[in-house]
């Protein structure tokens, strides 16, 4: 099969497939050109990340096409329903890169908490000149362990961040529509194994009772976290977006901020991407990532090698 890999795959993703007789086209294709490009190389396969849109439109017009992957847990820029009336299979990633935005999150809860964001912004710039002033003003952090970490969407990822948040010390408390209880499995580095049964509970008591909460569903139509939910949340805690833009409601959260009734916010995602607000850029109780929740060398190792991997077992 011919390959386009139009978001990139991680090297031993393509090394397995070569191996075993398929083409890879590592090339990124101007959404606009996509169409005429697979029809002019043939191409049998699509595999994208975020970037790449696979919608009506593009499935109709390309004629070799047999499956669409997505490097990734959502599949909400694919025309998953279209695709599989053409005879298109659909396949993506849900596991691999459930390690590394659990530690994306726990990244920005430590910004928020201990204030790192904005020190290692000023130490560079006063940190000679002003360093007892900095010291004092951020000598009021808060610890991690003792407190109640929200989980809302328990599907593999907020499972696996449940781990981090059990490792630190922190209760558990987690929303999910469809999973009424899930087994943790904490696994350390000498073979030692401790399991955690969390039940899930309704989304009030997790907006109510945390002192960070961490998102973790599909695209919405609408946002699930607006100006009530977020008067609801204690004003020294934090919410943190690390799943997809528009689930919290950008304009509430930087009211709710200003106006001290949530001490910090950490974002991943954004409603307008890639070219978020400066109203959110410049605030200082954000801190900010470019999208980066599953970009590391191993999420993305795994990833090439499970989609490469689903595309075998097809063929």
């Amino acid at each position: 099969m011919n390959i386009l890999a139009n978001d990139g795959i991680s090297q031993d993703g393509v090394n397995l497939l070569e191996k075993n007789g398929h083409t890879v086209i590592q090339k990124n294709v101007a959404q606009e050109q996509l169409a005429d490009f697979m029809n002019e190389n043939e191409v049998h396969v699509l595999l994208v990340r975020s970037a790449t849109k696979v919608r009506k439109e593009l499935i109709e017009k390309v004629k070799d096409l047999k499956v669409i992957g997505r490097g990734g847990v959502g599949l909400d820029n694919i025309d998953v329903e279209h695709a599989k009336s053409k005879g298109i299979k659909v396949i993506n990633t849900p596991a691999a890169s459930s390690e590394s935005v659990a530690d994306l999150v726990i990244g920005h809860m430590f910004c928020g908490i201990r204030y790192l964001k904005n020190a290692n912004r000023e130490m560079p710039l006063e940190g000679e000149s002003s360093f007892k002033q900095l010291k004092k003003s951020y000598s009021k952090g808060t610890e991690a362990a003792g407190k109640t970490f929200g989980i809302i969407g328990f599907g593999r990822i907020g499972q696996t961040l449940a781990k981090r948040a059990i490792g630190l010390g922190m209760k558990v408390v987690a929303y999910d529509k469809f999973i009424d209880e899930a087994n943790i499995e904490l696994t350390f580095f000498d073979g030692q194994q401790i399991d955690f049964k969390i039940k899930t509970t309704d989304m009030n008591t997790v907006i109510t009772e945390s002192d960070v909460i961490s998102l973790h569903v599909p695209a919405q139509k609408e946002a699930i976290i607006g100006k009530t939910e977020l008067e609801r949340m204690k004003p020294t805690a934090g919410i943190i977006n690390t799943s997809r833009g528009g689930i919290i409601d950008e304009e509430a959260l930087v009211k709710a901020l200003d106006e001290d009734k949530l001490a910090y916010a950490g974002l991943d995602v954004f409603e307008n991407e890639p070219q978020p607000p400066v109203k959110l850029l410049m605030n200082p109780k954000l801190s900010l990532s470019p999208h980066i929740g599953g970009a590391t060398v191993e999420a993305q190792s795994r990833i090439g090698v499970e989609l490469a991997e689903q595309l075998l077992e097809i063929n």
